[in-house]
């Protein structure tokens, strides 16, 4: 993958906000930014959020290891999820900076909308980076 992917899907239960992705794969890493906003806000920018590192951990793949290197508690537990999964799926470092607000989903942010922004986004990235081939044997299982 040489650019950036920038793709966008609906914020769960919400009627007018999106969230924002911009993917790029390297050799070597995956750096992945995520965002919200309405049709309004989609021009004026948005604050950063939280940014965290994962890397593998050589001793047990199944745990990646994670740093915050910005934190902003509302967005800082999705951030590292996020992270963890795509290293544990790819078995390369993984920056992922995220400012998404669930505040306008159509619960106020709520666990489960939450869980199933987290569900889609993952499964997006992830099906995004298998067919760019990001990693020397595609994303593992």
């Amino acid at each position: 993958m040489d650019a950036p992917i920038q793709l966008s899907l609906p914020l769960p239960r919400s009627m007018d906000t999106r969230i924002y992705i911009q993917l790029t794969a390297k050799s070597k890493a995956v750096v992945l930014f995520l965002t919200t906003a309405s049709a309004e806000e989609a021009t004026s920018p948005t604050p950063l959020g939280s940014f965290v590192y994962a890397l593998p951990d050589r001793y047990n793949p199944t745990q990646p290891l994670s740093t915050p290197l910005c934190t902003v508690e509302p967005t800082l537990e999705f951030t590292t999820r996020l992270a963890k999964l795509i290293t544990r799926r790819t078995q390369l470092p993984t920056y992922v900076g995220n400012s998404v607000s669930f505040a306008s989903a159509g619960l106020g942010g709520t666990v489960g909308e939450e869980m199933e922004a987290f569900k889609q986004v993952a499964e997006l990235v992830l099906s995004k980076l298998e067919s760019a081939n990001a990693t020397p044997n595609g994303v593992q299982s």
